[in-house]
């Protein structure tokens, strides 16, 4: 990528930001926008954790990853503390690689 591509994209950005700042101004958003834009930074660390947890590159690679993060889940879901939860999908990975090999 040249530094003119790169300069120009950043441009880009930062002229939509400036749009919705001039097109938007002081005016409230509608309630639906405002849920939407909620539940957005969750919606992107779900995803790029399913990305990073079955990708490798172009290849979708089921290992011992899907086995941490189903651990994880279903402590998150349990309503476990942060740190059992993270502690659990690291031993269960490890666990995992170290008796079947995946």
């Amino acid at each position: 990528m040249s530094w003119t591509s790169l300069l120009l994209l950043a441009g880009g950005a930062y002229a939509f930001k400036v749009l919705g700042l001039v097109a938007i101004g002081d005016r409230p958003l509608p309630r639906l926008v405002t849920s939407c834009l909620d539940l957005l930074p969750a919606a992107l660390v779900a995803a790029l954790i399913a990305i990073n947890t079955v990708a490798i590159g172009q290849r979708l690679v089921l290992d011992a990853r899907v086995v941490g993060l189903v651990v994880a889940g279903v402590a998150v879901w349990r309503k476990a503390p942060f740190f059992v939860v993270v502690v659990l999908g690291a031993v269960s990975t490890a666990a995992w690689r170290r008796w079947v090999g995946v």
